[in-house]
């Protein structure tokens, strides 16, 4: 209970230091390419999700949003199942999940187009 009160926390002063200033483009990948990277929007995550639209939290980066769920989740017994799971099997769904994050980050800023 106290992660996710932390979580929601960080998420609200996320959002009230974006409104108040723009930090800009936080990603340095992104920043010096214009590239961005599979984490691309996981501070937009928190700052729309802590300004209550999480359909545009979803959209910023549904990959980063599962994995707050999932750390929000694990006291109650996901991060058991996890750590259950062979190393192979979490490294391959970790790494499908960022590949899956990049593409989706590619095709929302317009690098590639679907």
């Amino acid at each position: 209970m106290l992660r996710v009160a932390a979580m929601a926390v960080a998420a609200i002063g996320a959002s009230w230091i974006h409104r108040v200033n723009d930090p800009g483009v936080l990603c340095p990948l992104r920043a010096l390419t214009g590239i961005p990277c599979p984490l691309c929007g996981g501070t937009t995550v928190f700052i729309e999700f802590g300004s209550g639209r999480p359909g545009q939290a979803v959209l910023a980066n549904p990959v980063a949003l599962t994995g707050a769920i999932a750390v929000a989740a694990a006291p109650l017994g996901l991060g058991d199942r996890w750590w259950a799971l062979q190393p192979k099997t979490r490294a391959w769904m970790l790494g499908t999940a960022l590949v899956g994050s990049e593409l989706w980050q590619l095709v929302r800023f317009g690098v590639l187009r679907v």
